[in-house]
């Protein structure tokens, strides 16, 4: 913009911080339509998150382990504490619960290919069971939510374990949506619906209440399956160390802590953006619950809510946790918003990259849709191919950095293994600021 020729000196218009663009937008759309927005993923905001951590590698104090001689295991064991058959997963990073409604048929049968190319699970998610799922994943998690869509003994009988939802990262306190147009004949089969018809998700379960309801519900599961299958409960981020202690007393085998930065599924962006904690700040109070309670290791650990890369993983693992479980990665590593759809993401009015487009049935890519002709785009072969060649590098970045730390598995990674690089992240994950000793809030250091 060039500067007006009657005045000696131009300032250039400014934009407000608080009013920005995008703020600007929304309160105009709102004024337009009347009606609260709608998207899928999790929060877009910047919070705090693994990437304000680094870890101090091995030098003359600590002692590396050579990369190509020396092992450094990566399997886990989940389930320990009452069922009868716990799984073992030959690395630390699951499958999230992802929905055959939210996801196609050929998307959830390349997850569970992917997956079981690995040696590690997948998840149901809303919905129900399906074929192309279990009979390609080797270890399936059968999720138990509030709707109870497509819930039946019988799949809860097929299932390797059963994750109880009591709360999302994305969606705390909430419930999902699935818009009309991605609820086929088959959809609205499995979950007893109306065709065509917009569906939000129940945000709390009908028959239980608190805990002792929870305690109740997990020993009626138990007895359902013979007491073979690991009972999960799965929490949002909010309240971890009561949610943790609780979901323990209740007689979880594992507690799934889920982030902010997580979620695939569908809500309201203002739930997305103001509800729930990120996955860093939640950490640590649910390891410190665990020990409190003399179960950390004892019940396992899964957390959620944008792991990206390697370095995620190894330091999910250092602050505590027995495994990682990704849902937004997975749907990349498939194909979904690749840079070749790109004409076909700008007539949806986003642009590969936003994930705005997941909840509305027309994805490109073939993943998140139910029109049979979108969905054949997906070869789930090739997509499965792709999936476990993600999670092969996954897990060998995170033992690079375990045997620069010196360790011989990637449960021995340990909060002393990191620092913080802001006090903001130093406080959350209660470990030192860079350079110094000082954890915010502990006092000492220097």
């Amino acid at each position: 913009m060039s500067a007006p020729t009657n005045t000696p000196f131009y300032t250039p218009p400014r934009f407000s911080a608080t009013f920005d663009q995008h703020s600007i937008a929304e309160i105009q759309r709102a004024a337009a339509t009347g009606i609260y927005d709608i998207r899928g993923a999790g929060t877009k905001r910047r919070v705090p998150h693994f990437d304000d951590l680094l870890f101090l590698g091995a030098s003359i104090s600590r002692y590396p382990l050579e990369g190509y001689r020396e092992k450094c295991g990566t399997n886990v064991v989940l389930g320990t504490r009452f069922a009868k058959k716990p799984i073992e997963l030959k690395i630390p990073v699951t499958i999230a619960g992802m929905s055959f409604g939210a996801l196609s048929g050929p998307a959830k049968e390349a997850l569970g290919r992917g997956a079981t190319a690995m040696g590690t699970s997948t998840t149901t998610g809303d919905g129900g069971m399906t074929p192309e799922e279990r009979g390609h994943s080797q270890i399936l998690v059968y999720q138990y939510l509030p709707s109870r869509y497509g819930m039946n003994p019988n799949d809860l009988r097929k299932a390797d374990a059963i994750e109880v939802v009591v709360g999302q990262g994305a969606k705390p306190g909430g419930g999902g949506m699935l818009l009309g147009q991605k609820i086929s004949d088959r959809v609205a089969k499995m979950r007893n619906l109306p065709k065509g018809i917009d569906q939000r998700s129940a945000c709390r379960h009908p028959d239980w209440t608190g805990p002792d309801d929870l305690t109740i519900k997990i020993q009626e599961l138990r007895e359902i399956t013979n007491w073979e299958k690991p009972i999960y409960v799965k929490v949002g981020a909010t309240r971890p160390y009561y949610d943790t202690a609780l979901a323990v007393k209740s007689g979880a085998d594992v507690v799934v802590l889920d982030g902010m930065q997580g979620g695939t599924a569908a809500t309201q962006d203002v739930f997305i953006e103001h509800v729930g904690l990120p996955i860093l700040a939640a950490i640590r109070p649910a390891v410190k619950a665990l020990q409190d309670l003399d179960m950390h290791r004892k019940v396992q650990l899964i957390v959620s809510g944008g792991i990206r890369n390697g370095a995620d993983v190894a330091k999910a693992l250092a602050l505590g946790a027995d495994a990682v479980a990704i849902g937004t990665a997975a749907l990349i590593a498939l194909g979904d918003n690749d840079p070749k759809w790109e004409e076909e993401y700008k007539k949806l009015g986003t642009t590969a990259g936003a994930y705005d487009d997941w909840h509305e049935g027309r994805d490109p890519a073939g993943i998140t849709t139910q029109d049979p002709e979108l969905a054949a785009r997906l070869d789930p072969v090739k997509a499965g191919h792709r999936l476990a060649n993600y999670l092969a590098v996954l897990t060998m970045e995170a033992q690079i950095i375990a045997r620069a730390c010196g360790k011989s598995h990637l449960h021995n990674l340990e909060p002393e293994d990191l620092v913080a690089l802001t006090v903001e992240s130093a406080a959350m994950a209660g470990v030192p600021l860079a350079g110094t000793s000082w954890i915010p809030g502990q006092g000492g250091g220097y």
